[in-house]
């Protein structure tokens, strides 16, 4: 297949009827499948073929879909253009040239391209709703709690949560409610929207609906970006919707916290990686540090070492109160203030992506450039709310996306917005 969506295309047959019968889908190489390999994107896990399916596969075998093949990311999850694949680029297949976004750049092409009707991401600062944006598709990241992460190989587990990604918003919404509800493998899922009909929710009427607009996440935007996000709005306004501008002051700090506690969080869950217990072996010469540290040297890449070093660093004697503490201290003021906004609007909206898709090359140099662009959709995760991506139009042939973020458990309200809007 093309533009190098896919690490590996082995497919699993789902049943013979239900919702997804004859629906192919991609999934993100970080979420397991029994017997077919699972890599993370990256060269510790070149090898590993999981014994046991995640449930959200587990739901997709149920409901009639194939799994086509196992996305392209970059390296467990940690990139913003799925260049940091162990496995090679993924590139645009709408904007030749281009990055597709990340870390589920893979899956999002495969959609784009056409090459599956769906596929499975995770969203842990934005990574299904940055390659969505950037790759002309639709993109849902649920709340915390109502999709099962049994299964998911964790990069920053209070953060994360898999998605849906589709053509559309009815699609994605369909695939939503396939893979949403409690699981008893999973303790931080929760009983709100079980019984929710997502894709009912894709009627389009936003009569009555009060959208907020959070300047802070459309100031610094690119002017053709907010050109069609503006766009946007007014075509929601026509359509009976309310808009008026709000505030969310923390924000301004979101991705200085996002960044201490995903880094943590990595530091914590990597060190599993030692090539004993897990991942690529160095060889054993008598000296276990050495060896552990060779394991990690050969097997890890540029951007997962950077993230570790940081990570460890913030936790460490000293410096925990200083950045970790601190950093959770942001978070909770960025809960506060999008509860405020919730009470006067019923969804707030921003430009997904505060620019169009990069050139491929351009953020590897930069990480800092590569962080900063997550600037609209890391509060989110930090608030641990529903939000969706929906094409808004382009700007110099580039696609452009819309971002509308609902109250917990409220994905409908931003499933019916997004659909208004497409």
């Amino acid at each position: 297949m093309s533009h190098n969506a896919f690490i590996t295309e082995e497919t699993i047959e789902g049943d013979d009827d239900g919702p997804l019968s004859g629906k192919t889908v991609a999934v993100k190489d970080n979420i397991s499948t029994e017997g077919v390999r699972t890599t993370c994107g990256s060269e510790m896990l070149d090898d590993y073929v999981p014994p046991y399916d995640a449930t959200v596969v587990a739901r997709l075998a149920d409901a009639g879909a194939t799994v086509a093949g196992k996305a392209n990311m970059d390296e467990f999850g940690m990139g913003t253009t799925t260049e940091t694949s162990a496995f090679g680029p993924t590139e645009n297949p709408v904007s030749e040239g281009r990055v597709p976004g990340g870390s589920s750049g893979g899956s999002a092409a495969a959609v784009a391209a056409g090459e599956t009707d769906l596929a499975l991401g995770t969203d842990t600062g934005g990574s299904i709703r940055c390659p969505a944006a950037f790759c002309g598709v639709v993109g849902i990241k649920p709340t915390y709690g109502l999709v099962s992460r049994y299964g998911l190989i964790a990069y920053a587990n209070s953060l994360e949560q898999i998605g849906p990604i589709a053509p559309t918003v009815a699609e994605a919404a369909e695939l939503l409610d396939v893979i949403a509800g409690p699981d008893d493998h999973d303790a931080t899922t929760r009983e709100e929207g079980a019984d929710s009909n997502y894709a009912a929710a894709a009627d389009g009427d936003v009569e009555g609906l009060t959208i907020g607009v959070p300047t802070e996440l459309v100031e610094g935007a690119d002017e053709g970006v907010v050109e069609q996000f503006e766009a946007a709005l007014d075509d929601l306004e026509s359509q009976g919707a309310t808009v008026e501008k709000v505030s969310l002051p923390s924000v301004e700090h979101a991705v200085e916290a996002y960044y201490v506690i995903a880094m943590s969080e990595a530091s914590s869950n990597l060190a599993r990686y030692d090539g004993v217990r897990y991942g690529h072996s160095g060889g054993f010469e008598g000296n276990w540090n050495e060896t552990f540290a060779k394991a990690r040297e050969e097997a890890f890449g540029d951007e997962v070492k950077r993230r570790v070093l940081l990570g460890t660093y913030a936790l460490s004697a000293g410096y925990h109160d200083k950045y970790y503490k601190k950093a959770q201290d942001a978070r909770a003021w960025v809960k506060q203030d999008f509860d405020a906004a919730f009470e006067d609007v019923d969804v707030l909206a921003s430009p997904t992506m505060p620019t169009p898709p990069f050139p491929m090359g351009e953020s590897l140099d930069d990480p800092l450039k590569m962080y900063l662009a997550d600037a609209n959709t890391v509060p989110v995760n930090l608030a641990n709310l529903p939000a969706i991506s929906v094409p808004a139009g382009e700007t110099d042939g580039l696609p452009v996306g819309a971002q509308f973020i609902g109250p917990k458990f409220d994905e409908e309200t931003v499933v019916r917005v997004g659909s208004a809007l497409e």
